[in-house]
């Protein structure tokens, strides 16, 4: 699916997206960089940047030098140079973003060897040589993960991307230790006649290849918009009380969410207000230890030693006065001082005001004894209903 300004002529080329890639269909959405640049004009003298920018399957971005000139926009097929023959790609940015994208990821344009050149726009014949070998892919992974299991290869096999001319399968698999695959690779090649590669993953890359709906309800941000895999530690959860289970927090690749980190940074510049944990309070009454604290509300709760059920909460400005004072020697009288104005009223009243029936309508007593007569009298339906079917039989 695709919108207008991204579907292909009557000549079976495609047009290219006029939406800078924000029409949000399958031609643009994945990983794609709005081109703010577009629409500003170069300096006179200046010549166009011949850097492009080329996604393949699952997200898979390349840069390429456009040496020949040619006129691309976004949503372009093209043929790319590769090691051996041509691969088949979509246009995701041109122009001078293109630039600072590679600056970005410390990509030379000059660097022959890692930069490969664009060919030429791709022909009808080139797109459907294309959709054949894609069209091989899923089938071919099924197979692939068979012989895996047959050959006791503890490894998944997680997707399998042709080259656009359908001259080599690169495989992408997973797996906790290293793999001998030698023998795999000669079935596979006796299997499906075609040059093979392995390629390794992170569980985390494999997840952000093959997509999916998070726990959030939408899509996940690793295969949508995040670029960059940075670590996450439970330390992360600990900073924002979170509980330490690890089916609430692992993602679907079965690692930490990445989404952890998102919020880390707030609650760390919250926290630095807060005393530490492990500091102790010393008052007349006796010592204090903290047992929880509230962020958001900027409350601590307190107990004393050997009366771990009573909690006092103090705010945090009171907790550091405290704290301060006992750096000085001197003690506070007691920790009740400073938490009888928190003390809330838990005490909840209810009120009928959409016109509820009473939860204790079924205590009445004239209920009872009206559920009664009833159950009396459909005892006694059923007892002549049996009387009359004897009746007729006999």
């Amino acid at each position: 699916m695709a919108c207008n300004s991204c579907t292909t002529g009557k000549d079976g080329q495609p047009k290219g997206c006029k939406n800078n890639g924000t029409c949000g269909t399958d031609s643009c959405n994945k990983l794609t960089v709005f081109d703010w640049l577009a629409n500003m004009s170069l300096p006179n003298g200046q010549d166009p940047f011949i850097g492009v920018e080329v996604r393949f399957k699952n997200g898979r971005k390349l840069y390429y030098r456009n040496t020949e000139n040619l006129t691309l926009s976004i949503g372009d097929i093209v043929a790319t140079q590769a090691k051996s023959g041509h691969d088949i790609g979509m246009v995701t940015l041109t122009g001078e973003l293109v630039r600072v994208q590679m600056k970005r990821k410390k990509v030379d344009i000059n660097d022959e060897e890692s930069v490969l050149k664009i060919y030429r726009k791709a022909s009808q014949r080139d797109i459907d040589i294309w959709s054949k070998s894609r069209d091989k892919e899923e089938p071919m992974k099924v197979k692939a993960r068979q012989f895996a299991i047959d050959l006791n290869l503890k490894m998944k096999i997680s997707d399998i991307e042709y080259q656009g001319d359908g001259s080599k399968a690169t495989f992408y698999y997973t797996a906790e230790e290293r793999v001998d695959f030698r023998e795999l690779i000669k079935v596979f090649a006796r299997e499906f006649k075609t040059r093979i590669e392995m390629r390794q993953v992170g569980f985390r890359q494999e997840a952000a290849r093959l997509g999916g709906i998070g726990s959030c309800g939408r899509e996940l941000c690793c295969s949508t918009w995040l670029t960059d895999f940075r670590s996450v530690s439970t330390s992360a959860a600990r900073y924002q009380q979170l509980s330490l289970n690890p089916l609430k927090l692992a993602g679907q690749c079965g690692k930490l969410k990445c989404c952890l980190n998102y919020e880390l940074d707030a609650y760390l510049d919250a926290l630095k207000a807060f005393p530490k944990n492990d500091t102790k309070l010393y008052t007349e009454k006796g010592t204090a230890v903290c047992q929880k604290t509230d962020i958001f509300k900027g409350l601590m709760w307190y107990a004393y030693e050997g009366e771990w059920m009573n909690w006092h909460i103090i705010t945090t400005d009171q907790a550091n006065e405290i704290i301060a004072k006992n750096k000085k020697k001197e003690k506070v009288v007691s920790l009740e001082e400073y938490a009888a104005e928190h003390i809330e009223d838990t005490k909840t009243e209810f009120e009928n005001v959409v016109g509820q029936d009473s939860l204790t309508r079924f205590d009445n007593p004239k209920s009872k004894k009206k559920r009664k007569n009833n159950k009396n009298r459909n005892k006694k339906r059923n007892r002549n209903r049996n009387q009359k079917q004897n009746a007729k039989k006999n």
